[in-house]
């Protein structure tokens, strides 16, 4: 058992853990941590200067590795600062290990300058925070967090680390983090049931949450949706559950406007599959019912506080979704009738020729504003996808501009296509980064909208110190076109008559072609459709990161 200090502990049980990168904005009580980097070679620090662009970087990384990724902030303040990312993180359900530097334990009690009570500010957002007191704890404290961090529900964990504890020698064990197999077998009973009421129904659907993505039963769904007939809906800024180019693929449910979208969605729903997915998420949730009247709901999730947490469930099965799906697969297949088989096709043929109708009425549509200036939305993504590389990913934060982005992409396979997920603004440019970090194979587009950008704008020097190949289309609209858009569903008829206050970006402009220059990111000013494409070819060919700055199309339809 080796003698160590607290610091030489916490690097060599990462490394153990498989870490290799580490994202962090450094402070003063983290010069334990700071010092001690050079010794470890092995893991490379990428430097952010703001702690959410840290969080945000590492929580991209860690949704495409599926591995807890690790992030340095700096005591009370810098916690503060990353608050507002890891709450994405929580959402998302991104294995995080978050560690500040603490001050001295003995001076605790002075209150000192920047010190704080950080695991009572990081335990409201983090599944486990904790400060470790003692050198020989570290090891055992760090192999926990990344452990907790991994299971279902995934999510950040904090570690706050005092300086003396880091410079303390204890006697300590290096061994790698032990993971929990949480892949539980659904039950029998619930299964048979499960599938009984999905074999009689007359319009099943289903809701696919990101923990189908999480266990990999994606094609596993895919059987289910064409062994029903079923629509799928998603939920919005999921990870892949399914092929977007699916027939019955209709998209992310309604989150916005209440429950009447969401009702609307669901009319005709006699019974409602939920795998992995919350029930139901929206931003302004009512208590008043959202199924119809007499309809089903069965849930199967690997997390139980989903479990019939908001709707009572007909049938909850808390189980793996890939292995509860392959058996429910088998199930509905030995038990489908000529009729119900008969039933089942007519339900898909139906739903297929709604979809193709709905998908031709967009081109349409797009096509009416295709050599618009500014430049539309559906014609910037349409670029974007068609310039993309066979490989290449996006990473996007553009709210507004998302349907656009999905129709255009189609993404038919895992990390084509990722969104900032958590609702808190900013990650999209810091995503974009995680992600090529995870996938220095692959080429990563990021997209994101200015007012967004500007929470984050630091991630440029970041790509450029680093020299990460991120190619950045921004979406300046100038304006946080989504806060419009909601004011007017808030306002209704009324919103013509009122106006909109500070929510426009151009006084002065937003130029992200100058400040991509000024932090070393080579960068293009696109104002005009036609020259988008050569934009993208030359900022993807380009070796390192580069922003091309796109002047779009920004009015919000208001009610007659």
């Amino acid at each position: 058992m080796p003698r160590l200090t607290g610091k030489h502990a916490l690097m060599q049980q990462l490394i153990a853990n498989g870490a290799h990168y580490l994202f962090g904005n450094p402070g003063t009580t983290e010069q334990p941590f700071q010092d001690v980097l050079q010794d470890y070679p092995q893991l490379k620090y990428i430097l952010a200067l703001h702690e959410g662009v840290a969080v945000s970087m590492a929580d991209a990384y860690a949704r495409i590795t599926q591995t807890p990724a690790f992030v340095e902030l700096h005591i009370a303040p810098g916690l503060g600062n990353g608050l507002g990312m890891m709450h994405n993180a929580r959402v998302g359900q991104s294995p995080l290990v978050i560690y500040a530097g603490q001050s001295e334990s003995r001076s605790l009690l002075m209150e000192p300058h920047l010190s704080g009570p950080l695991v009572e500010m990081a335990r409201p957002i983090c599944k486990w925070a904790y400060q470790v007191e003692h050198a020989h704890d570290v090891p055992q404290a760090l192999r926990r967090a990344f452990k907790v961090a991994a299971e279902p529900p995934q999510g950040p964990v904090f570690l706050a680390l005092p300086m003396d504890v880091m410079d303390q020698e204890a006697d300590v064990e290096i061994v790698p983090a032990a993971y929990t197999n949480w892949r539980t077998r659904p039950d029998a009973a619930g299964l048979a049931e499960a599938a009984d009421l999905l074999l009689n129904a007359r319009s099943p659907m289903i809701l696919a949450g990101d923990r189908v993505a999480l266990s990999g039963a994606q094609q596993a769904l895919v059987g289910i949706a064409e062994l029903l007939g079923a629509p799928v809906f998603e939920l919005f800024s999921s990870e892949w559950n399914f092929p977007a180019s699916h027939p019955l693929n209709l998209g992310p449910i309604p989150f916005t406007g209440g429950p009447k979208p969401l009702k609307a969605a669901l009319a005709s729903c006699d019974v409602l599959l939920a795998v992995g997915s919350p029930v139901f998420q929206m931003i302004f949730p009512t208590p008043e019912p959202v199924l119809p009247s007499g309809a089903k709901l069965i849930q199967i999730d690997p997390v139980s506080w989903e479990l019939n947490k908001n709707i009572p469930a007909d049938v909850a099965l808390l189980a793996d979704p890939r292995a509860a799906l392959v058996e429910l697969s088998a199930l509905i297949g030995e038990g489908r009738t000529p009729a119900l088989v008969q039933a089942a096709e007519a339900r898909a043929a139906a739903i297929g020729r709604r979809t193709a109708a709905a998908r031709e009425r967009y081109r349409e549509q797009a096509q009416a504003s295709w050599d618009n200036m500014p430049i539309s939305g559906a014609r910037l993504m349409s670029e974007i996808a068609g310039a993309l590389p066979q490989d290449g990913m996006i990473f996007a934060e553009s709210i507004t501009n998302q349907a656009h982005l999905r129709a255009a992409v189609q993404a038919d396979e895992p990390d084509r296509l990722l969104h900032g997920r958590g609702g808190g603004i900013g990650p999209g440019l810091p995503g974009a980064l995680g992600a090529q970090l995870a996938r220095p194979d692959r080429k990563v587009v990021g997209v994101c909208s200015d007012g967004a950008a500007m929470y984050s704008i630091t991630a440029l020097w970041t790509a450029a110190h680093h020299n990460i190949p991120v190619t950045y289309v921004m979406l300046g609209n100038g304006s946080y076109r989504i806060l419009k858009l909601n004011m007017v569903e808030y306002l209704g008829s009324k919103a013509k008559d009122r106006k909109f206050v500070e929510l426009d970006l151009n006084n002065p402009p937003l130029r992200f072609d100058l400040l991509a220059n000024a932090m070393g990111v080579p960068s293009r000013r696109v104002e005009r459709p036609e020259e988008i494409a050569s934009a993208l070819r030359e900022g993807i060919a380009h070796n390192g990161p580069y922003l091309i700055d796109v002047a779009m199309e920004g009015p919000v339809p208001l009610p007659g």
